[in-house]
């Protein structure tokens, strides 16, 4: 299973790094571009199951690299928002024009895609009962 998870992100990354991303970088612009003005970094974190603090850093590097803002909400002023920039935005839509994770997936039945998809979100909900008990225990 992790063999097959690293070969998909080897060919993700290989494509990705044509635009100078990361399928990290990718996974976060997908995110922010799907939440809009609502993006934070805490939202971000847990879109993406990954810990605040990680998410926090990459978003500094990404930065950085021009492909996101991170600014104060002026209501709330402990909150930051974070958005697409320009460069971001066209590193967005030339991710959206790679083909390797279709021409992967396009190996499997339709049968066996559902059950992949079905498989994954069982996972998932898993997961996120998990960090719900962890979150009211702690």
């Amino acid at each position: 299973m992790f063999l097959t998870k690293d070969a998909v992100l080897k060919s993700r990354n290989e494509e990705l790094s044509q635009n100078d991303i990361s399928s990290e970088q990718g996974a976060v612009l997908s995110v922010i571009q799907s939440m809009g003005d609502k993006a934070t970094p805490a939202e971000i974190s847990r879109w993406l199951f990954q810990r605040p603090h990680l998410t926090a850093r990459l978003l500094i590097r990404m930065e950085k690299k021009g492909l996101v803002k991170m600014n104060k909400d002026p209501e709330r002023k402990n909150m930051i928002r974070v958005a697409l920039t320009e460069k971001g935005e066209h590193a967005y839509h030339q991710m959206l024009k790679l083909r390797s994770i279709h021409r992967i997936m396009s190996s499997l039945t339709e049968e066996q895609f559902q059950q992949l998809r079905s498989g994954l979100e069982t996972l998932k909900f898993k997961y996120e009962i998990l960090e719900l008990v962890n979150s009211i225990l702690s």
